[in-house]
Order: structure tokens, then sequence, then C-alpha cells
């Protein structure tokens, strides 16, 4: 039985689309999301990842830098370096645990404080605009990226 064009073509694997790409979905939001921060962020002296690792520590004062690396999704060699910029702009103190000699403790200032506290990620609400929506969204996202960590780590399964 001869088959139409119609449905050879249908048998033919869909033409790879990047609007198809989940990943690229979420990496193209991830750089829309800094170009928004962007503007805020750069009137109190931040980049991004410092601002995060300030949020961080917001919660949880006090903690190692491997913990805040591991919070962060960060390595030690690339979290020092920010670390090291947000001390030296008053915003947190560094120590050495007396408990423990090779671990570096942080913590905020109250300067640090303050600035978390103002929240300027607020201002980009209504920009977000999805409402209800935003709750769903963060955890179904939080949820691929455990996913695909997960997948990492026990490669096989």
């Amino acid at each position: 039985m001869p088959t139409s064009k119609t449905a050879k073509q249908s048998d033919a694997p869909a033409p790879r689309k990047l609007s198809n790409f989940l990943c690229f979905a979420i990496y193209s939001a991830n750089l829309a999301f800094g170009r928004a921060y962007k503007p805020l962020l750069d009137e109190l002296g931040l980049t991004y990842t410092q601002y995060i690792a300030l949020v961080a520590l917001s919660e949880e004062d006090d903690q190692t830098v491997s913990m805040l690396g591991e919070k962060l999704f960060l390595e030690s060699n690339t979290l020092t370096p920010i670390l090291k910029k947000l001390e030296s702009s008053g915003l947190i103190t560094r120590h050495r645990d007396p408990a423990d000699e090779r671990q570096v403790r942080v913590n905020l200032t109250p300067a640090g404080r303050d600035l978390v506290e103002t929240n300027p990620g607020s201002a980009l609400t209504d920009a977000i605009g999805l409402g209800d929506e935003f709750p769903v969204v963060q955890n179904s996202v939080a949820r691929l990226r455990d996913n695909l960590l997960r997948a990492q780590a026990e490669p096989g399964k």
C-alpha cells in the first residue's frame, strides 16, 4: 500500500527547535533573571552571586564555607573570592572555627543583614508575572534540579 507524502512526514522525527528544549528555556530564563537583577544589585554594589550568598547567610548565620558552598552549588575556590569581597565591603565576617582550625565560618554583619532585609528582588515580583503559579513553578524547577543532581551522583540508575 503506497504511503502518502503526509504519512511519511508524520513518521519523520520532529525538527529540532531550540524553543522545544527545556534546558534552553531554563538557561534563557536564568539569563533574563540576571538582566533583571543587574540594575537592582548594581545600585547596592553587588553581583547576583554575592547577593544570594548574603541571603543564604541570612537564613543561617555562622555557616562554614563548605556548608555555604553546598547551598549555593559553588566550589570553595569559587566562593572564597566572593566572600573576600563581601568581607572587604563590611557585609560579612570570616573567622577560623576554634574547634576545627581547617574550617572557616562566615557571619553577616549588621550592615549585611540590613542589606538583605531591603529585599531588592521584591521589585521583580510583578515582572515575573506568575502570580499564584509562582510556588508551583519554583518547586518544579527545584525538583528538576534535584533530579538531575541525583542522576549525576548515581550514574546508571
